[in-house]
């Protein structure tokens, strides 16, 4: 018969083998009505502007999109699925559709490598470093309508950069640069890389600023050339960065209006081959006075966003919140 028996240190001793208690879990203390008092107030105008300016308009706009609704007065038209289903049977929200589509390619195909570069370029010390910087910067903060409307006078038939080509003996290359449909959607390109390359460029930037140096030093002592460096240590370290700024510039792209609609207006757009998502919601919804059906586009823009949006955080961007939110395994 064996005894159990409980020595100072806590172990017990059962017929002359030692075996250790497990350790007692401290209890949890409860958030005290303070903490949530505190919690509520820093969070609560937050949410409110939130639920306000995002889930309440969303939600009204799945509502007013079951209607024909000229805009004012309360909508008493119903027509059910009427609205989606002719939004998905329009060749011209198809073709805005593409257009989209395109952009996004385009953008990270285009803007992409240019920013990566430019950023690896200036990352280095060199003499007017921080003019550069501000210079490639700046069209990002200038404001929609002044880009949109410089851009619109300088490239029409008789524009400058027309008048720029014949002067120079290129009257030959001189073009229609914003109605030809083979050129409209590459000008769009050309004004979208020049506009938002800044923020691609500081983005990038900032992200090398937080790769150590001594790993580059110790791939120069290793014999690496400062090419083989960025390729091997550089562009991996910039991955997280790199797939943020895919992340936005894949939403800026499915959202794209304003540059749109004021370089070629409500009517060109289609025309030309820019028409996007957003114009085609304006031109169909507020211009024709059909606010219902404007509320449906703008449901069915707002769920290939998200659905998008969801498909890119779960297959690129796993790897980069799963530490954020798990403290990492």
């Amino acid at each position: 018969m064996t005894s159990d028996v409980a020595d100072k240190s806590g172990r017990v001793r059962t017929g002359g083998s030692v075996a250790t208690r497990p350790p007692v879990r401290p209890r949890r203390r409860g958030i005290g009505w303070a903490q949530r008092l505190e919690i509520a107030a820093l969070s609560g105008p937050a949410i409110l502007m939130f639920v306000g300016f995002v889930i309440f308009p969303v939600l009204m706009a799945g509502y007013y999109g079951f209607y024909r609704w000229k805009g004012f007065g309360v909508p008493t038209d119903f027509v059910g699925l009427d609205n989606y289903r002719t939004i998905l049977t329009d060749n011209s929200f198809h073709e805005a559709l593409w257009h989209n589509g395109q952009i996004v390619v385009l953008s990270l195909v285009l803007q992409g490598p240019i920013a990566i570069g430019l950023a690896l370029l200036l990352n280095k010390r060199m003499r007017g470093q921080s003019i550069i910087r501000v210079l490639i910067f700046v069209p990002y903060v200038i404001s929609e309508v002044i880009v949109g409307t410089a851009w619109a006078l300088m490239l029409q038939t008789n524009g400058a950069v027309n008048d720029v080509l014949r002067s120079i003996g290129l009257g030959g290359v001189a073009e229609d640069w914003l109605a030809n449909p083979k050129l409209a959607i590459w000008t769009l390109m050309l004004i979208l890389t020049w506009k938002y390359i800044g923020f691609a460029v500081i983005l990038f930037l900032a992200g090398m600023q937080n790769i150590p140096e001594e790993l580059s030093e110790a791939a120069a002592v290793d014999g690496a050339s400062f090419w083989q460096t960025q390729l091997r240590i550089t562009l991996p370290l910039l991955g997280p960065t790199i797939r943020i700024w895919g992340f936005l510039s894949i939403i800026g792209a499915l959202q794209l209006f304003d540059l749109v609609y004021i370089i070629w207006g409500q009517y060109v757009a289609s025309t030309a081959g820019t028409s996007t998502m957003a114009t085609y919601m304006v031109l169909e919804g507020r211009n024709a006075a059909n606010y219902g059906y404007g509320n449906a586009v703008a449901v069915v823009l707002f769920i290939i966003s998200m659905f998008i949006a969801l498909v890119y955080q779960r297959f690129v961007l796993r790897r980069d919140t799963e530490g954020a939110l798990t403290g990492g395994r």
